[in-house]
């Protein structure tokens, strides 16, 4: 006789009276489940996570989870049945699964739209104090900061500009404190923003770093910008003191960064060692629990994520709130379609109203660019089963405890100035959601996780939580919390009281496993390119790049140079250099991917056949729209996986992003790339972050053992890969001998790509050079890798320094020329920019930082430009600022992308 098991073995309903029942494990098609006196037979293979129907559905009736509904059936659903939405059904053809995927789904994503009734609304009373109190080991700030978890000297970039200097800065510093003493760190803040011609989240990101700088967690931090960006410290210090942050409270200082590149850091070095001794004379006290302010996320989230690790979250607020503490909820696209129960227990109509406004905004703002704030959930939470984004809120709405009442309700980064429940306005992306709590004055982080994310913030603890007991051992070096215990019998309040007591401990100084594992970091949310609908069509229909270079005419005057360069041959791939690149397919896998990118190039793994290892750490693949936006990443992430400098390539997932591995994989079949000789890794599939470790590496040193032996070749211009771009005002006889040097690389069959918001295309003295008209389109899209040789065009729907070379960079070009009337250019990860100049101004204050001084004689300045140019790709100099450290890398999300 068949096997027959009883409900309990295998599934569970979130709550009495649901129609629909997880799956606590895989079930094979035709499993037999008794249930309520009757047999169920599945129809189809079950994944964990995924739902089957324990009642009949007639077409048209909602199916329910949490007595809430999130769809509605398309046709009979019987007791049973596997039930499954197109969205999901398609997710799951482009996965390597071994069983059937049914040919349609059975129920649509509808839900009807929430109605506030304010006429019969009533207040909701508050859960009764305790009256006694517990206390914690923490900071004392001043009374307007709070009490800190933790102690921490930060290097806070104003912009994405300043962003590689806090980060080298932080680099050279880690030798300067002690682990026994009272300092925790020196942390650098970088981040994505500010970076654009007038951003649109000015506001956000002024109130967001004014946030940053009066954290309790902060005991110095040190903010710098160059004072002339978009957002500057002039306008932080304002905008505080205008809002009353209490930034006189926190021992700090306003940088504006003028010299060169190096002797700012020293400056800087000196600065902070001038704090050490000050910071760490601040001790820990015992101080009310009432002053801890925590951060309630779920990042990765699966089916379980709201019968067990988020009301665990719940359970634990519930306590701290009664004890005088405070609690935040965000991520507001997460909340559509749970407004029932988000609003079933409000203070008061005004934050009932508040809650739903910003809700509507945020509804508003994706609909500007093409998209729907229900488009929220990623491949990892679909694979998981989180069919939608109703399904996925009523799930994340469980950290709020039935029991609790939402007290405010408010702006992202906004301060959380009383004890009691928040809801705080962000977008789903864990990275940016965290950064506003921290703004808001978090000092604790408390992070629900079905599928194992690994993320962390530089100062502010962040506890792990994880759904399941199985991917808790599979994870368990890099999770706190197993809240699978309660799917196994153990009662919510017994392991709600382990909680609170490790959350005190922490609170108190014991490090979570993310603080032990050294990796964090920040993202604020990000910019927006649309204010209203208007440009929406005429974006969407903008042409599209042929690929195919632009015609320059043969004046029969162009010049001929016979420098030659030594290069490389590998098969059928021919550059000046070779690399191994570990690419993340996510945010949430590049810090791992530089820990080991770090580790093997300490090791001198892969010389000399590789020159180093490089990695990618990008904001993208995960918590922002699809549709345009997403693929202008994945062509831009493929051009890196194809580009001529890389010899042996990895790609790196996370596990539950939208962009995972076999998306990618997917694409590159879409494109004609072979995949076949990439190497795959997934930081939660392989067991987390120290086995996927061990697995990239062994992959590495596989592929070197087998790789084929390099040949020298000679080649003349023809093999030149060139970028182009300027930065500020251009000096008319550098402009025209960049076109000269165009013109010649062109001729002889060489590569030269310009973007398409570059001043030198709207400069005589290099267009006309070319005879080109000045109005020409661009002939490839952002991030494109090149088909065919000659002169190109890049699409580039950025003003950001960093994003523009982003794109150029993966195009294929092997050395980017900058042209620079203004402050030296942040340098690419691997592709080498020589950066030169003739401007008096910028050799003033960063002759240090510039390869190419542009005097005397214009009509010599090719040949020095090539002289250089040979002297960097075949190795024997490198460019000054790559040198130093003032490196980024920052992708665009184009006109479309915006935060989910």
């Amino acid at each position: 006789m068949d096997v027959v098991y009883q409900f309990e073995e295998v599934a569970r309903l979130p709550l009495p009276g649901d129609n629909c029942a997880v799956a606590i494990h895989q079930l094979n098609s035709g499993t037999a489940i008794q249930y309520e006196g009757q047999i169920l037979t599945l129809d189809y293979t079950v994944m964990e996570g995924h739902r089957f129907a324990v009642k009949a559905i007639a077409p048209g009736e909602d199916l329910l989870s949490w007595h809430l509904p999130f769809g509605v059936a398309l046709k009979p659903i019987q007791p049973g049945h596997y039930v499954i939405n197109e969205t999901v059904r398609k997710a799951l053809t482009v996965r390597q699964l071994t069983f059937a995927v049914p040919e349609e789904s059975n129920f649509a994503d509808q839900v009807s739209p929430y109605i506030f009734d304010e006429e019969n609304f009533r207040p909701a009373q508050a859960s009764p104090a305790f009256t006694d109190t517990r206390t914690f080991m923490g900071y004392r700030r001043h009374k307007d900061r709070g009490v800190g978890t933790r102690n921490y000297i930060v290097l806070l970039g104003t912009t994405s500009h300043t962003g590689s200097y806090v980060n080298e800065l932080a680099t050279r510093l880690q030798g300067e404190w002690k682990n026994d003493s009272n300092i925790d760190g020196i942390v650098p803040v970088a981040h994505t923003e500010g970076g654009t011609e007038k951003p649109n989240n000015v506001d956000l990101l002024l109130r967001t770093l004014a946030g940053f700088m009066v954290n309790p967690n902060v005991g110095a931090v040190l903010v710098v910008d160059y004072g002339n960006e978009s957002v500057t410290n002039k306008m932080v210090e304002a905008y505080a003191r205008e809002h009353n942050y209490p930034i006189d409270e926190v021992l700090h200082k306003f940088v504006s960064l003028t010299g060169s590149f190096e002797e700012e850091l020293v400056n800087g070095e000196a600065l902070v060692r001038e704090w050490l001794s000050t910071v760490n004379t601040m001790q820990r006290t015992s101080e009310s629990i009432s002053h801890l302010r925590i951060g309630l996320q779920c990042g990765g989230s699966d089916a379980f994520s709201g019968v067990s690790a988020n009301p665990l979250l719940g359970w634990v607020s519930e306590q701290l709130v009664r004890y005088g503490g405070a609690a935040s909820l965000a991520e507001t696209d997460e909340l559509i379609g749970a407004e029932p129960y988000v609003l079933s227990k409000v203070r008061n109509v005004e934050t009932a109203r508040k809650f739903l406004e910003l809700v509507n905004r945020f509804k508003e703002r994706t609909s500007w660019h093409g998209t729907s704030a229900e488009g929220n959930p990623s491949g990892g939470n679909m694979y998981r089963g989180l069919y939608n984004i109703y399904l996925k809120s009523i799930g994340a709405a469980m950290k709020k405890d039935p029991t609790t009442r939402i007290d405010y309700a408010t702006e992202y980064g906004e301060l959380m100035k009383y004890g009691g429940y928040y809801f705080m306005d962000s977008p789903g992306n864990d990275l940016e959601s965290i950064a506003g709590q921290v703004a808001a004055g978090c000092n604790m982080i408390f992070f629900t996780t079905g599928n194992g994310s690994i993320t962390n913030f530089p100062y502010v603890p962040t506890v792990k939580v994880v759904t399941t007991t199985r991917r808790f051992q599979l994870l368990s070096n890099d999770m706190d919390v197993n809240a699978g215990q309660f799917l196994e019998g153990k009662s919510m309040d017994e392991l709600g009281q382990e909680v609170f007591e490790l959350a005190l401990q922490i609170a108190s100084g014991q490090r979570s496993v993310g603080e032990k594992a050294g990796h964090a970091q920040v993202q604020i949310w990000r910019n927006w390119q649309q204010n209203d609908a208007s440009q929406l069509e005429t974006l969407l229909h903008t042409p599209v790049p042929t690929g195919d270079p632009i015609e320059i005419e043969d004046d029969a005057i162009t010049m001929v140079n016979p420098i030659q360069f030594s290069f490389t041959r590998h098969r059928n791939r021919q550059s000046s250099d070779n690399i191994g690149l570990i690419v993340p397919t996510s945010l949430c896998a590049g810090q791992v991917a530089g820990m080991i990118t770090r580790r093997l190039n300490e090791q001198g793994a892969g010389q000399p056949e590789l020159s180093r290892f490089v990695t990618l750490a990008h904001t993208e693949g995960c918590g922002t729209s699809g549709g345009p936006a997403e693929s202008l990443f994945a062509r831009t992430m493929i051009g890196y996986i194809t580009h001529p400098m890389v010899e042996h390539c990895l790609l790196l997932e996370h596990g539950c992003e939208k962009t995972h591995n076999d998306f990618m994989r997917h694409q590159m079949d879409v494109m004609g790339v072979d995949a076949s000789r990439l190497g795959y890794a997934s930081i939660q599939l392989d067991g987390g972050i120290a086995k996927v470790s061990e697995k990239v590496e062994a992959w590495f040193a596989d592929r070197l053992v087998a790789a084929d032996t390099a040949e020298k070749v000679t080649v003349g211009l023809e093999g030149l890969r060139i970028g182009i771009v300027s930065v500020g005002a251009i000096n008319k006889d550098a402009g025209k001998q960049l076109g000269a040097l165009t013109k010649m690389i062109v001729a002889a069959g060489g590569l030269v790509v310009v973007p398409e918001n570059s001043g030198l295309l709207a400069e005589d003295a290099f267009s006309q050079h070319l005879f080109i008209a000045s109005q020409v389109g661009p002939s490839i899209a952002y991030g494109e890798h090149v088909r065919r040789n000659g002169f190109h065009i890049m699409e580039t729907p950025t003003t950001h320094g960093v994003e523009m070379i982003t794109g150029l960079a993966a195009t294929g070009v092997e050395l980017i020329i900058a042209l620079i009337g203004d402050r030296p250019m942040q340098a690419h990860p691997f592709v080498p920019m020589l950066q030169m100049t003739s401007d008096q101004d910028v050799l003033h204050n960063h002759k240090q930082d510039v390869d190419l001084v542009l005097e005397g004689n214009p009509s010599i300045w090719v040949n020095l430009i090539l002289e250089r140019s040979k002297e960097i790709l075949e190795h024997s100099y490198v460019p000054r600022l790559y040198q130093q450290g003032n490196i980024d890398f920052q992708m665009t999300r184009g006109f479309f992308g915006v935060s989910l």
